[in-house]
């Protein structure tokens, strides 16, 4: 049976020009700019950025559910209560300024004080992030300069000065870009993140900024980013760490002048799904990139009695360490995805569990399958692996993303800050 949010989904596939940007970016839709510069809060390389709209965009957040929520996020839900409308994210890698007490605060609403009067706008169209180190306090003198460097543009070379400004351990930029027609205008949606270790959303230390030149109020942008957030970013996994920062961050200027978006409006699956794609590809690119590995792992959980239940399972298996460390050596050891399954406290039918490595079947009718060995290491040997496990007692579904584990993750973490 097709679920109701599928035929919509299929529908807007049938219905409607989707189109992937490959070379798109945060400043690909109208209206905005970024620049990122090096501060000198780290050696080298970029650790302080900004995104600017050309006026003020509605917006939409989502948090970390970590009983220590850091100085920038409590500044960025104040700068949102006022008016739920934001003009410029100023965000800085190195330190997250967390766990710093009322200084930590001081200076974050410092820095969006500064943010402001360099763009000459409210202090409260400001939000800001932070990522790094937990528990030093920001080198103030070194971000009141790096603020005054920034000169946003709507680049190619400007988006990129920003996503290196964003990255701690990651080794790559994560990007992503869509446009949609809606109205005959074309609308578009561009996205940047970060995040490599400490990766276990709800949310965890990820940062996700998309940026939207979309017609569509706060309040439907925030049902859609919360209802996206649980089926794409809150279903990836690293190392199964929840950390004290970030969260997931859109603004919707909207510059495409379409007429404007909510649930009743007829081009809304389309947004949703170009919405989805993109919240799904930098979720699956953070997945790829923890920290020390070497594959992306994508769990897929089907015949399940309700879709949180996939979502469950499929997160279960895929931020299992004794499953990660399996698809490092290429072990097909299908009994460590049991055991995962088994714990994940889902409604399950041992009788009638399948379990696939790729279109290798491991496990059927409560008993194991003939298969190769080599074959199916060969398989794990891939940079990504995909694992399926049908369950037979109803008829949802729901995936997760995560990574092997590997020596490398432990040499990066043991030394994280020295």
């Amino acid at each position: 049976m097709t679920t109701r949010e599928e035929k919509e989904v299929l529908q807007a596939k049938e219905t409607s020009a989707i189109t992937k940007i490959e070379n798109g970016s945060i400043v690909t839709p109208k209206g905005f700019s970024s620049d990122g510069v090096h501060a000198g809060l780290r050696y080298s390389r970029n650790d302080l950025g900004v995104i600017y709209s050309e006026v003020p965009a509605n917006c939409a957040a989502v948090y970390t559910q970590s009983h220590f929520q850091a100085a920038p996020l409590k500044v960025t839900q104040a700068s949102i209560a006022e008016e739920e409308l934001l003009q410029a994210i100023i965000v800085n890698s190195a330190n997250a300024n967390a766990c710093t007490g009322e200084q930590g605060l001081k200076d974050a609403y410092e820095m969006r004080e500064r943010t402001a009067d360099l763009f000459n706008i409210k202090s409260h169209y400001v939000a800001v992030a932070s990522t790094g180190v937990i528990g030093e306090f920001l080198k103030m003198d070194k971000i009141r300069s790096g603020i005054e460097q920034l000169k946003p543009h709507s680049t190619h070379e400007a988006a990129e000065a920003f996503q290196t400004a964003i990255l701690t351990t990651d080794l790559v930029m994560k990007t992503s870009c869509y446009q949609v027609e809606i109205d005959g205008k074309t609308v578009t949606i561009g996205g940047a993140a970060k995040g490599s270790g400490m990766i276990h959303p709800n949310m965890a230390t990820m940062l996700s900024f998309v940026t939207t030149d979309a017609k569509i109020d706060s309040a439907s942008l925030q049902a859609l980013l919360s209802k996206t957030t649980d089926k794409t970013y809150n279903q990836i996994t690293v190392d199964g760490d929840t950390s004290t920062n970030d969260m997931v961050l859109v603004m919707a200027n909207g510059l495409a002048e379409n007429e404007l978006l909510n649930e009743q409006h007829p081009g809304w699956n389309d947004f949703k799904t170009a919405f989805h794609k993109v919240s799904e590809e930098l979720a699956k690119q953070i997945a790829k990139d923890g920290e020390g590995a070497t594959k992306l792992i994508e769990v897929e959980v089907t015949g399940a009695k309700t879709k949180q239940e996939a979502n469950v399972v499929a997160k279960k298996i895929v931020g299992s360490s004794l499953v990660k460390t399996a698809v490092y050596g290429a072990d097909a050891n299908w009994g460590r995805i049991i055991c995962a399954v088994g714990y994940s406290e889902a409604q399950v039918e041992p009788e009638s569990i399948d379990i696939y490595l790729g279109d290798i079947c491991l496990f059927t009718d409560n008993r194991p399958q003939s298969f190769s060995e080599e074959v199916a290491s060969e398989y794990l040997k891939q940079d990504q692996v995909k694992i399926t496990v049908h369950l037979g007692v109803g008829e949802e579904k729901g995936k997760a993303w995560g990574c092997d584990l590997t020596y490398d993750y432990v040499k990066i973490n043991a030394s994280y800050r020295t």
